[in-house]
């Protein structure tokens, strides 16, 4: 009986992430997908060592760890001059500051490795063609009310129904995203077509003025991922729409050739108009929440969005694990621990783009020469609020620590 299930609206990676953390703590959940079939369109994404935590906690630890690829360093390269600017090396040093490496892996197969715990979990209930088109509160919980009119009844909903969620459009009415004038162009090159002195071990970025590139392999050394971002002042929302080469080669004529010959070899190119909106205090409605982007959506330059949807929902689930009767009480709670966190990541994403990656001029050799300054441990302490993530280490640490009891 659905009555005694979360219910989550949205089977992604934040989605599927909360039913794993609620079934560590022994809570059902029914996830409520709109499309037809359960899997993430996308390529590459960049894994920090919270997200490793996370996994930890989750119960996929050793089968994320099998799907990534782990980089060396973190690369930062002039697009105009093609000088280095500065590295940051993730080697043991880094992973014993941080407890966990950093890796990047296709979107794809880190959902399919979600995909395959939450099957093999008989606490979670997984449904396609439902899309969560409202809710309504009842005396024993909430309905969540999908697009064909069906009802279903739940303990909670946690809305996990990305940028364009329809429950905190109802929860929180704050229309439109931000549409950030950013525009982001995505493809995979094959590993042989890309430039041999291009084949880094490293996760590449490349800045330049109103734009940047970043590149990294994937799948085993299979392919190169490649995404090119050009601020072009776009004033509407596009997702995932096929582009020709020579639209995505207009915002980067200006760069070093070094660099233009990465964007010449991509293929089948795509394009988003990259949106995020404004902070929110308030991510609860009684027993409903917002759960990753639905409650904090954000510009991809610290790499950060995926990661903080796992944070979410370890959080989630250890405060419903806390007091499961009050489920209400316990989303309060989360929301609490989570919303600076988040909202601190949202803003520093934005800062990055605009005033490290996209700058011209002295304003770029001002950067150039800050950055170039910083040995590896004063990068460590730079990034440190953002990886160390101490409460999912908290949270883990106390898992493994219940299953060694048990």
């Amino acid at each position: 009986m659905s009555d005694n299930l979360v219910l989550i609206s949205g089977g992604g990676i934040g989605g599927l992430s909360a039913a794993l953390g609620l079934a560590q703590q022994g809570i059902p959940s029914m996830v409520l997908e709109r499309s037809p079939v359960l899997g993430e369109i996308g390529a590459g994404i960049q894994l920090g060592p919270n997200a490793f935590h996370a996994f930890d906690y989750l119960g996929i630890g050793e089968e994320a760890r099998a799907a990534a690829v782990y980089v060396d360093k973190l690369l930062l390269m002039d697009a105009i001059s093609a000088e280095e600017i500065c590295s940051i090396p993730l080697d043991a040093p880094f992973r014993e500051r941080f407890g966990n490496p950093y890796a990047v892996v296709h979107r794809g197969e880190l959902h399919g490795v979600m995909l395959r715990g939450c099957q093999n979990n008989p606490l979670i209930e997984l449904r396609t063609n439902s899309e969560v088109v409202s809710y309504a509160h009842t005396d024993g919980g909430v309905e969540a009310i999908l697009a064909d009119g069906s009802h279903i009844h739940g303990r909670a909903l946690i809305g996990a129904d990305g940028l364009w969620s329809k429950v905190r459009q109802q929860m929180v009415g704050d229309g439109m995203p931000r549409v950030t004038g950013h525009t982001t162009y995505r493809s995979v090159i094959p590993f042989d077509q890309m430039p041999e002195e291009l084949r880094l071990n490293a996760a590449t970025l490349w800045a330049g003025p109103k734009c940047h590139l970043v590149h990294y392999p994937l799948s085993g050394w299979k392919t190169f991922n490649l995404v090119v971002t050009y601020h072009n002042h776009a004033p509407e929302p596009v997702a995932g729409v096929p582009v020709s080469h020579e639209e995505v080669m207009q915002g980067f004529e200006h760069i070093h050739p070094r660099a233009q010959q990465i964007i010449k070899i991509g293929q089948d190119w795509k394009k988003w108009v990259l949106c995020d909106r404004e902070p929110i205090m308030n991510w609860t409605d009684g027993n409903v929440a917002l759960l990753g982007d639905a409650a904090h959506p954000m510009m991809q330059y610290l790499a950060q969005g995926a990661c903080m949807a796992m944070e979410d929902s370890v959080i989630l689930s250890v405060e419903c694990g806390k007091t499961p009767d009050d489920l209400p009480g316990a989303l309060r709670r989360y929301q609490d621990r989570r919303r600076l966190r988040t909202a601190r990541v949202q803003l520093q994403a934005r800062e990055v783009g605009n005033h490290i990656y996209h700058p011209d001029g002295a304003h770029a050799a001002l950067r150039n020469q800050i950055m170039q300054a910083k040995t590896p441990e004063q990068w460590y302490d730079v990034v440190d609020w953002m990886y160390a993530a101490e409460d999912v280490v908290a949270a883990t640490s106390a898992a493994k620590r219940s299953t060694v009891d048990a």
